[in-house]
């Protein structure tokens, strides 16, 4: 049970051509940005296209406690007069980040070189998720963490008072980690160095930039190399956030799967640290085309059209993807088990440590749904049956994971047999609308239990 929402059993079954337009909601990990870097100007920052699921809202709520005036002026157009950098308040009460391992890691990151002391919790699977990945980087400033056993929620972080300038390089590639220690480094003086051996998702990077701080990104023999002056001045920005990648690779998916189907779906980030999944399925062989190429906000954005695919491939998709495709890998090992061959991912140890164990919780789905699916620990492969030839017909356990419920949802729109999951609450955390439009699109999802 989430912290949000009783248990909500789903069930998806096969359906018609699915058609028309999905306009899925604002990108999760710049949303999450707007509102913390938001707080951290002086001034108010306009955003325009919030993602208005759980894990956002319990950042918005987090900036509140920490000081921050966040006003929700409808319609997707929020508004936030922060109290610029190192300006946190001590918080009143508890942080509940909910299910958001990057809401809770980046806050901990904005909060920990200044002299105060913040508690936070979670849902049952985010108190489950490991924090030393942070914590740890973050004690280099001088901050200290006190929390449960393994270093898990709920957990009190002591802002550093006299913090110092760090040189971090990141162990797994981790764009949370990287965004924490950069969001530390803006309260710290100096230079504040993070180096990471592959590139993730830079959305920190470009929005550190747009808000005025000093930070430049050089590649070397030693790896990306970030290096951020802290204690900038930040200025407050309008900005539009683009529709999420991760959310519009449901739509893409189910439409590859179920015959006879032609999706669009318009304004989705494009910025090559987050696209990986949609390189893979063309090269699967997807017919999946970019229209109307454009930058908004400084960050590439297109039109999606996805058509039913009858043809799949399995195909090895490269380790050095991973980091651009992570939160991905779910829907893909469906969309995998409609090719025919092997789909072999590597490189994906980062799974094992999201919402849930991804790897285990989806292994087990499909192979209950009649998929033979191999796994090791950071690696795993689908051997897929070819269009029509998916059995389905089992209930799946989400594991409290949005990502795991939504991708076994688009497996049973194409499966011979219903498919459900016995939780699809956790759904609203980052794609409060999926099911009513889904429906729009023609599939046949519903609420229960098939």
């Amino acid at each position: 049970m989430s912290s949000h929402a009783t248990p909500v059993p789903m069930t998806s079954t096969a359906c018609g051509p699915l058609s028309g337009v999905a306009e899925v909601p604002g990108d999760k990990s710049i949303s999450h940005r707007s509102l913390i870097l938001g707080a951290m100007c002086i001034g108010e920052t306009t955003i325009s296209g919030l993602l208005e699921g759980d894990d956002v809202l319990d950042t918005a709520k987090a900036m509140q406690a920490f000081g921050a005036e966040v006003t929700n002026m409808g319609g997707g157009n929020w508004s936030v007069r922060g109290v610029g950098v190192g300006g946190f308040a001590e918080p009143d009460g508890v942080i509940d980040c909910g299910n958001s391992g990057t809401g809770v890691r980046l806050i901990m990151g904005s909060m920990a070189t200044s002299p105060i002391s913040a508690t936070f919790t979670g849902d049952a699977s985010l108190n489950g998720r490991p924090m030393a990945r942070v914590t740890d980087p973050l004690a280099l400033f001088g901050t200290q963490a006190v929390g449960r056993k393994g270093g898990r929620l709920p957990m009190t972080i002591v802002g550093a008072a006299d913090p110092v300038p760090v040189r971090y390089t990141v162990p797994v590639p981790s764009a949370q980690v990287k965004s924490a220690v950069l969001l530390a480094g803006l309260n710290a003086p100096g230079k504040t160095v993070v180096i990471e051996a592959e590139a993730t998702r830079d959305h920190t990077e470009r929005m550190l930039a747009g808000f005025g701080a000093e930070i430049t990104v050089e590649d070397t023999d030693e790896g990306r190399v970030i290096t951020l002056t802290g204690q900038p001045e930040l200025q407050a920005q309008h900005v539009d956030v683009p529709r999420d990648p991760s959310s519009a690779a449901f739509p893409v998916c189910a439409a590859l799967i179920v015959p006879g189907s032609d999706v669009l779906v318009p304004g989705i980030g494009l910025n090559p640290t987050r696209a990986g999944l949609f390189t893979t399925l063309r090269e699967m062989g997807a017919d999946l085309t970019y229209e109307n190429e454009r930058t908004e906000g400084g960050e590439p954005v297109a039109d999606l059209r996805a058509r039913f695919s009858p043809d799949l491939k399995g195909i090895e998709v490269p380790p050095a993807r991973a980091a651009s495709m992570i939160d991905e890998y779910p829907v893909l090992s469906v969309v995998a088990s409609f090719a025919l061959g092997q789909t072999m991912m590597r490189g994906v140890k980062e799974l094992r440590v999201k919402e849930s164990d991804r790897i285990d919780a989806m292994a087990k789905g499909l192979r209950a749904n009649g998929i033979e699916v191999d796994e090791g620990p950071d690696w795993w492969a689908v051997t897929g049956r070819g269009h029509g030839n998916v059995p389905g017909g089992a209930t799946c356990a989400s594991q409290l994971d949005h990502r795991i419920a939504m991708s076994f949802m688009i497996l049973g729109m194409a499966a011979t047999s219903p498919v459900s999951v016995d939780d699809g609450a956790p759904i609203t955390t980052s794609f409060p609308i999926f099911e009513p439009l889904m429906k729009r699109l023609g599939a046949n999802v519903t609420q229960g239990e098939a």
